[in-house]
């Protein structure tokens, strides 16, 4: 069986956290986009294209404040405990 080669993308250290709070914005604000949708209005026509629309707008609002937010947890919060 041939082994499928794995993506490795390489980028320098400092970008960790702007990645990271991209990816993790991403994904949140999809499924609380999803999960919204279908409490709102349930599974309607043209459901996937809502979900875009409001993927997008929900996503513009989530990468700032989880940026800022994990800035705030990781310097300001987590720096005062202290973890054995």
């Amino acid at each position: 069986m041939a082994k499928t080669p794995t993506l490795r993308i390489r980028t320098r250290r400092k970008y960790y956290r702007l990645i990271f709070t991209g990816l993790m914005a991403m994904m949140m604000s999809l499924i609380i986009s999803t999960a919204l949708i279908l409490v709102k209005v349930g599974f309607i026509d043209g459901f996937f294209m809502e979900l875009l629309h409001s993927w997008g707008l929900a996503f513009v609002f989530a990468w700032p404040s989880a940026y800022a937010c994990a800035y705030f947890v990781q310097e300001h919060v987590l720096s005062r405990i202290e973890f054995y």
